[in-house]
């Protein structure tokens, strides 16, 4: 092991859009190698790595330290099996695996071997999901009765990409569920139980493209929803307490950001154009400025996690994943997944 981990990924859009630029822009990371159909592209983007053609070849590189997982939901399983078998440490994208049988063999495999193995819910570091941590640790809202979280876009045309197939790990729940579920166990833990709809609703839908999950706290009530179908937006989040109540409107810019080339690490990066509305009955209506989000905060406690020894910024025990939830019907999370599940 060197004092700079030599990183290995697949160059997917996922890949090239946000792995590769955070990586690139992380102190101790070098992008070592990439896995690619275009080398050319490779050549152009990232003179500096090695461009392989297949993940066997990654694997069987003795450079690399980490494997970078973020290709079509249903392989996560069997690649991220083949670069710990390797002597690889791994992050995976979300979700994690799409089974919890998956998901235990990955984390047998991994203790075993002595790999750090992470989920990469990068959504921790969003500007205003940070902005709400800090606003509930501060009380301002008193105690939380209803939580809700929106992510809406509208794309009315059904795309020919794997996300929209009809195939496993496809739809809107497998890819912004986790998020979401994520971000409320992170807020307020386990609940108790959970009701989860979706819905093919697009002309054409071949999978999920809506959906709305509530879940039940002893003490308050947190709503998930997604849709293709919004062309007015919602409020990202919406939260009322028993002291005041909290809106805010817009995503954090990061994603954009990544999409449209710019460098993590300028100097307005994750900084967020719209911030909240607070409502107190103390001091009436008032904007409420929280910290700046940043992505590459998880891909430096990786780092620190590999070549020091700290603590895995997500493990996949913590990990929440989307295969529990049965439509229309409650079911309790202790019932349908291990608590070391979430």
């Amino acid at each position: 092991m060197t004092e700079r981990l030599r990183v290995g990924l697949g160059y997917g859009y996922v890949g090239a859009t946000f792995h590769a630029p955070l990586i690139d822009a992380v102190p101790g990371l070098e992008l070592f190698a990439i896995v690619t159909s275009k080398p050319e592209q490779v050549m152009r983007d990232w003179p500096q790595a090695r461009a392989l053609s297949s993940p066997d070849a990654l694997f069987a590189c003795d450079d690399i330290d980490l494997v970078v997982i973020a290709t079509p939901n249903d392989s996560h399983f069997p690649l991220a099996r083949a670069a710990l078998a390797a002597g690889k440490h791994v992050v995976v994208d979300k979700p994690f695996t799409l089974t919890l049988a998956e998901a235990d063999q990955l984390v047998m495999e991994a203790d075993r071997a002595e790999l750090c193995l992470s989920v990469f819910h990068n959504r921790r570091w969003d500007a205003d999901f940070l902005t709400i941590k800090q606003l509930l640790d501060e009380g301002r809202l008193g105690r939380v009765v209803h939580f809700e979280s929106h992510f809406e876009r509208f794309r009315p045309e059904v795309a020919a990409r794997w996300r929209e197939t009809a195939g496993p790990g496809a739809g809107r729940w497998y890819d912004l569920g986790p998020h979401l579920l994520d971000q409320a166990v992170q807020l307020f833990g386990l609940p108790e139980a959970i009701l989860l709809e979706t819905g093919a609703l697009r002309d054409g839908a071949l999978s999920d493209d809506w959906f709305h999950a509530l879940l039940r706290y002893p003490d308050k009530r947190v709503i998930l929803h997604g849709s293709m179908l919004a062309a007015a937006p919602a409020p990202r989040f919406i939260i009322h307490g028993t002291e005041g109540s909290f809106t805010k409107f817009g995503l954090d810019p990061q994603e954009e950001a990544l999409k449209t080339g710019s460098k993590p690490g300028s100097s307005a990066w994750g900084l967020d154009p719209q911030p909240g509305r607070l409502l107190t009955a103390a001091d009436g209506e008032q904007p409420y400025e929280g910290a700046a989000g940043d992505y590459r905060q998880y891909y430096a406690a990786i780092r620190d996690c590999i070549l020091e020894g700290k603590d895995n910024p997500v493990p996949p025990q913590a990990g929440a994943c989307p295969n529990f939830c049965v439509n229309g019907v409650w079911v309790t999370p202790v019932e349908c997944v291990p608590r070391t599940e979430w």
